[in-house]
């Protein structure tokens, strides 16, 4: 039986090259997520949330394995970040940072399927988080994604260049969060072969002009 697998299947939306930026168009995509705020590598809670996210998310592939016969494979885990101050993230003020963490679910599971299947885990394994997540369908739309690969800390001039240089010069502005996919399992890979597709949703700069009632240049 063949797994699907949403890295190979859409490698439009799950893949890039190093020193590109690609101009997408993001489907409305099923999410289990999860919020928090911190920094992801000393907060407890971001750990408990990672932990809720894949423990329910392996739960919906063994319901759609058990109860559709259609196998799929675990898609990675993406995350938005924001904070009220961009500042925190050009000076890693990790602390300050809020973030909302989620794995991407099959659009053939059916809603109250993943549900069940998160029911499934609380009665199982009652120290899992499950109340911390939710299922949601999230819409991008248009984005900008390259590929960077290196450390987490690494990703800033990627980010910078994205946002001060390619995005206003394709005539875009940036809008919606901050997205990362994390291609790679950071507790298996070296800092410097970790693979991450950074992503920002962005709109047409006249389109938002004409949205928010100024006249159009």
């Amino acid at each position: 039986m063949d797994s699907f697998d949403i890295k190979r299947e859409r490698k439009d939306l799950y893949n890039g090259r190093i020193g590109r930026f690609d101009v997408i168009e993001v489907p409305s995509m099923r999410f289990l997520m999860a919020d928090g705020h911190g920094d992801p590598n000393t907060s407890g809670d971001y750990a408990t949330v990672i932990e809720a996210l894949y423990t329910c998310s392996y739960a919906v592939r063994a319901a759609a394995k058990g109860e559709l016969g259609r196998v799929h494979t675990v898609g990675p885990l993406e995350g938005l970040w924001y904070a009220r101050d961009l500042e925190v993230f050009t000076a890693r003020n990790k602390d300050a940072w809020e973030w909302t963490m989620m794995i991407w679910q099959p659009d053939w599971v059916p809603a109250d399927m993943i549900v069940a299947a998160l029911e499934t885990v609380t009665e199982r394994k009652p120290h899992v988080a499950v109340d911390r997540i939710r299922v949601e369908d999230f819409t991008e739309g248009t984005a900008l994604q390259s590929l960077h690969v290196g450390p987490y800390d690494a990703e800033a001039p990627v980010i910078a260049r994205m946002h001060e240089d390619v995005i206003p010069g394709r005539g875009f502005i940036a809008s919606g969060h901050h997205h990362e996919i994390y291609l790679s399992d950071a507790r298996r890979t070296e800092p410097a072969r970790l693979r991450t597709i950074l992503r920002q949703p962005v709109a047409r700069a006249a389109e938002d002009l004409i949205r928010r009632g100024a006249p159009e240049q």
